[in-house]
């Protein structure tokens, strides 16, 4: 039988780790890629049997290189999760150098190393917007003046170079995750943070919106599904479904035992405020939970589809309440309290 190495690059993450962790219990052998001063997380059955850790950064084409070593004429699937979210509009030349040039040096080591398959996680913020009340489906070509923010057109970008990849015979698929939400998140992105303050009665309001979020331990089986499965130079939207804010928070206070939310801001209140609010969150270095970039995302249509993952992968998606439990026990676990 042919040995087959799995390499995870951002396995610390939130998305990264739940792919390692997924691996790991189907019994597979795993590379995972981490920044210096990052650890795997503690959830993820990390069986020493399985998991090798190597670290490096993926804009650094030098480091991926250890990666490939003592091989023994394995083959190798690698699923590309390194990326940097951003809901801030203002210029960071990170979020370019990781998302995009990151991914270049990637596709570069994947074909100097014969690598069996590539899965690229781009993001559903890589389509463009068609108007509301249309349902959008997977695009087959993708161009950062099509979308809007640093973050949305770095993935446009990146997605290309793997398309192009693809056609120069490289075994590439692309899968565009919608919004993650799930247990073990980490505490640098905000709906954990709104979650936390939530259970700690720190977070009084939300604003009207919307978003299509999905679980991410169903994204991360979509991504083996695709590495399995998935056709090369194909994409595919791993969603779930358009969600009301309103239900989200009552969804999760409901799991949680808490209170629901009373007030719900129109949209339009919150983007006036919304340029003080990054200036404070500038200033105290706290995590953001509204910004002008992330307001305007639940304020557009945010209606696709996964019908192609679901016909062709095999993909599926759990309900809100059971995410929201999960995300309550795990809390609760964390001892995160009001």
């Amino acid at each position: 039988m042919e040995r087959t190495i799995y390499i995870v690059t951002g396995a610390a993450g939130h998305l990264g780790s739940h792919v390692t962790d997924a691996l790991l219990k189907k019994g597979l052998e795993v590379r995972a890629f981490l920044l210096n001063g990052e650890q795997v997380p503690d959830f993820v059955n990390a069986n020493p049997r399985q998991l090798s850790v190597f670290r490096g950064d993926v804009r650094d084409q030098s480091s991926l290189e250890s990666l490939f070593e003592n091989a023994n004429g394995a083959v190798f699937v690698l699923i590309h999760c390194a990326g940097i979210i951003s809901i801030s509009e203002k210029k960071d030349p990170r979020i370019y150098g990781v998302n995009v040039g990151g991914t270049k040096n990637i596709i570069d080591a994947c074909k100097a190393h014969g690598v069996k398959r590539l899965v690229y996680v781009s993001s559903v913020h890589a389509i463009p917007l068609l108007p509301e009340g249309e349902t959008m489906g997977e695009i087959s070509s993708f161009s950062a003046q099509n979308v809007h923010g640093q973050y949305a057109k770095t993935k446009a970008e990146a997605t290309q170079l793997v398309l192009d990849a693809a056609k120069e015979g490289l075994d590439a698929v692309v899968v565009h995750p919608a919004g993650i939400i799930g247990p073990n998140a980490l505490d640098t992105g905000n709906i954990p943070h709104m979650l936390k303050s939530l259970v700690r009665g720190r977070f009084k309001m939300a604003v009207r919106g919307g978003f299509d979020f999905v679980d991410v331990r169903d994204v991360a089986e979509g991504i083996l599904l695709a590495a399995e499965k998935g056709t090369r130079g194909e994409c595919y939207i791993l969603s779930n479904r358009f969600i009301d804010l309103k239900e989200f928070f009552n969804t999760f206070s409901d799991a949680a035992g808490l209170k629901r939310l009373k007030l719900f801001l129109p949209l339009f209140v919150a983007k006036a405020v919304a340029p003080f609010a990054e200036l404070y969150y500038r200033l105290t270095k706290k995590t953001p939970v509204f910004t002008r970039y992330s307001l305007m995302t639940l304020s557009k249509n945010a209606l696709y589809s996964h019908e192609k993952a679901s016909r062709e992968l095999g993909y599926s998606t759990r309900s809100l309440k059971e995410t929201m439990s999960d995300i309550a026990a795990w809390l609760k676990r964390k001892k995160i309290r009001a």
